[in-house]
């Protein structure tokens, strides 16, 4: 029979780690269910300088390292099997990963959200390198450059505000003939000199070996290429929730609902979701900040209301059943 654990986390980006290290300092027996590509998307990302505590900056794949690292020191069991299915329904929660079954009297859910990209040539290969999907962690990186934002929406407008602050040139490129941002985005971002729109376009490729130079657009009529130094991809995040669709309550995109206020006896759990007893923490229901200092402090909160509530059932044992249907 498959030990109890007191608490899993899915999912090993920084909202995961910091749950875990919370959860086994309180003295909780704790697995982290970190997948076969663990440590989230730092793990794609080159020097961080927004995270606290580096003043000269640290990679991320560094800082992530560094973070499993003090996990694993104070305790924690470190598993990197992609969780394939799991029973909110029963008691001890049951968890499957690579046909191997965990059980736990409680979760975090921490698996992130993905970033949507291109899929072109050169792409994949310069993440990292130039190809970014987050200005607010890699627009100092291109002051005085000249750079390039793909999408329309909400997402792209921020990101070439952001950018616009360093670089000498911002060029939004849109496929469509029309944002689908906000109005008051899109009137921020007309009110920017230095920021260039064109539409109806597309970026069919980007050029460079160990950095970004050139990146090719195509119209209706015409291709040809540009010299670049950056590509922001702002076409949209994921949520990585797919294997919870049915246990859980999520929005319409996907995204895990809080249910904030929930009441148990002398409780109010802020990050508790639809199933008492599953928390949830960062980009998996975070869909504003996204940032790895926000994950780290939502890994916090939902590990100290994880600590909370096993400390209740330990001190009055009774039965636990769903807040609301799964959807």
């Amino acid at each position: 029979m498959a030990e109890i654990l007191d608490a899993i986390i899915i999912g090993s980006g920084p909202a995961g780690l910091t749950a875990a290290i919370y959860v086994v300092r309180g003295s909780f027996k704790t697995l982290i269910l970190g997948g076969t590509r663990w440590g989230g998307q730092l793990m794609l990302t080159t020097t961080v300088e927004n995270f606290p505590g580096f003043p000269n900056g640290i990679q991320g794949p560094q800082l992530m390292q560094e973070m499993r690292l003090q996990a694993e020191r104070l305790g924690v069991t470190f598993v990197s099997r992609d969780v394939t299915e799991v029973n909110f329904s029963q008691r001890p929660f049951r968890i499957i990963a690579d046909n191997i079954e965990y059980q736990s009297k409680s979760i975090i859910i921490a698996t992130g959200a993905v970033d949507r990209w291109l899929g072109i040539p050169g792409e994949a290969q310069l993440i990292g390198r130039g190809v970014s999907s987050c200005a607010p962690c890699d627009a100092a990186f291109f002051k005085d450059k000249r750079v390039i934002v793909v999408g329309g929406g909400d997402s792209a407008m921020e990101e070439a505000i952001v950018l616009a602050k360093f670089a000498t040139e911002v060029t939004i490129v849109h496929r469509g003939s029309k944002f689908r941002a906000s109005q008051l985005l899109q009137e921020r971002v007309f009110k920017y000199s230095k920021i260039k729109i064109i539409y109806d376009t597309q970026v069919i490729e980007i050029g460079g070996k160990d950095k970004v130079i050139s990146a090719r657009l195509k119209d209706n009529q015409h291709e040809w290429a540009i010299p670049i130094d950056g590509v922001f991809v702002a076409i949209g995040h994921d949520p990585a929730t797919n294997i919870f669709r049915g246990k859980i309550e999520m929005d319409e995109k996907g995204y895990i609902k809080k249910i904030s206020n929930y009441q148990l006896p002398n409780s109010n759990f802020q990050t508790m979701t639809s199933v008492e007893g599953v928390f949830v923490a960062g980009d998996v229901h975070d869909h504003h900040f996204r940032q790895a200092v926000t994950a780290a402090g939502f890994g916090c909160q939902a590990a100290m209301e994880a600590i909370r509530w096993l400390e209740e059932q330990s001190a009055s044992p009774r039965e636990v059943s769903g807040l609301g249907p799964a959807t």
